[in-house]
């Protein structure tokens, strides 16, 4: 009946049930507070919500929403890259809503790979981008930032970063600010970067969903530099910046050849989601610089309660400069390294529930001791966790 293949494709044969199903299950079968997965225990600004209802109300998305998503949202998408970054788009033909940046990355990478590329990716990365580049037949190429325990911070090599450029290089892979390690990426890093790709003619595609994230440095798209802007796609999200994870709000701005072939195949994935939430993103985006201002103080707070009560508790701490992840050191509490092991303990140990890093590393065992824990949660929440923790 299955003419003796196994029934997965084999592209996706090294990717199981994720991490994060795991660990959450794990949270729920404990009772352990889960700083895991990385979604808020709250929900988003009141006004945003009531903007979906009112959109559900008034009968805006609740058929088919356009292909390209709605005009009020694609234009206040336009606005906001103007507002933040001096970028000008085209919301008529260099936006393309989706249904959360995890579908805009799927799409880029069917669209714009075929067998036999090679995509850069910066290790560790987030577990999407290896299942997209296997399903588009392309090949992982990883680049991996390196943990500096003098600065509590990880580094880009960008002599690394050139040498893995080779003749079947089609395209890089970028996430700043990065998960899991809260890199930002600097002026200068970004800078050479970009000279890079115009030098070996490489498409671009950039992470940016933590683009309001930042707690130190600044937060620079790579499309704003000299040769990048008709080179690059970049992808953003509703959910972090809003805290409406659920809602599947993502969104690419690029030049209309990339966007054309981004929606060519994004338009047999979904082809349309989330209509009268789009509605409420396009308010949410227009909200004052208050409002961010405000996020980014609240989360920095929180960073820094967690990576105290992480210091205290024996971990060498990573100090993200952006995004709502602490990524540890274990050796100081487990001379194994083994994050995996360490993992699936802890909620038994103390009640908390942390992800290893190494499922974000092709290299596993650079990534073997280090472990992610997310902030994004409640004051108290992240109290409670940190007093767990110092029982260990």
């Amino acid at each position: 009946m299955t003419q003796g293949r196994p029934l997965l494709n084999r592209r996706l044969a090294e990717f199981g049930t994720t991490i994060f199903a795991e660990m959450s299950a794990l949270a729920v079968r404990t009772g352990a507070i889960n700083l895991g997965q990385g979604f808020p225990d709250t929900d988003g600004p009141e006004d945003v919500r009531e903007a979906a209802v009112r959109a559900l109300r008034a009968g805006h998305g609740n058929q088919y929403p356009p292909g390209p998503g709605v005009p009020e949202l694609r234009t206040a998408i336009t606005d906001h890259q103007q507002r933040r970054y001096a970028l000008t788009y085209d919301p008529d033909t260099e936006v393309l809503v989706t249904a959360g940046a995890t579908e805009a990355i799927a799409a880029s990478m069917l669209a714009l790979l075929e067998p036999g590329d090679e995509v850069i990716a910066l290790e560790p990365y987030y577990d999407s981008y290896a299942a997209c580049i296997a399903m588009a037949g392309a090949t992982r190429v990883p680049v991996t930032l390196h943990p500096e325990p003098t600065t509590g911070s990880y580094r880009l090599d960008l002599d690394e970063l050139r040498a893995a450029v080779t003749p079947r290089t089609r395209l890089l892979l970028l996430n700043t600010p990065h998960n899991p390690t809260g890199t930002v990426l600097t002026r200068a890093e970004l800078a050479a970067i970009a000279e890079l790709a115009c030098e070996r003619d490489l498409l671009v595609v950039t992470d940016e969903v933590y683009e309001h994230l930042v707690f130190e440095g600044e937060h620079l798209p790579l499309a704003g530099f000299p040769g990048m802007r008709e080179r690059t796609v970049t992808i953003s999200s509703a959910g972090k910046t809003f805290s409406f994870t659920g809602w599947k709000v993502g969104w690419i701005t690029a030049s209309p050849e990339l966007v054309t072939a981004v929606r060519s195949a994004k338009q047999f994935l979904t082809y349309v989601s989330a209509g009268p939430f789009q509605y409420a993103v396009a308010e949410a985006l227009r909200l004052p610089d208050s409002y961010f201002d405000a996020l980014r103080a609240d989360l920095r707070a929180k960073r820094d309660l967690l990576s105290g009560g992480l210091t205290e508790a024996g971990f060498q701490v990573y100090r993200p400069a952006g995004t709502y992840f602490v990524t540890t050191d274990i050796r100081p509490l487990d001379s194994s390294g083994d994050g995996f092991a360490f993992c699936r303990s802890l909620p038994e140990r103390c009640g908390v529930v942390a992800v290893p890093n190494a499922v974000f590393y092709d290299h596993r065992e650079q990534g073997a001791p280090f472990v992610r824990f997310a902030f994004c949660k409640r004051t108290e929440v992240l109290a409670e966790a940190v007093s767990r923790l110092k029982g260990l």
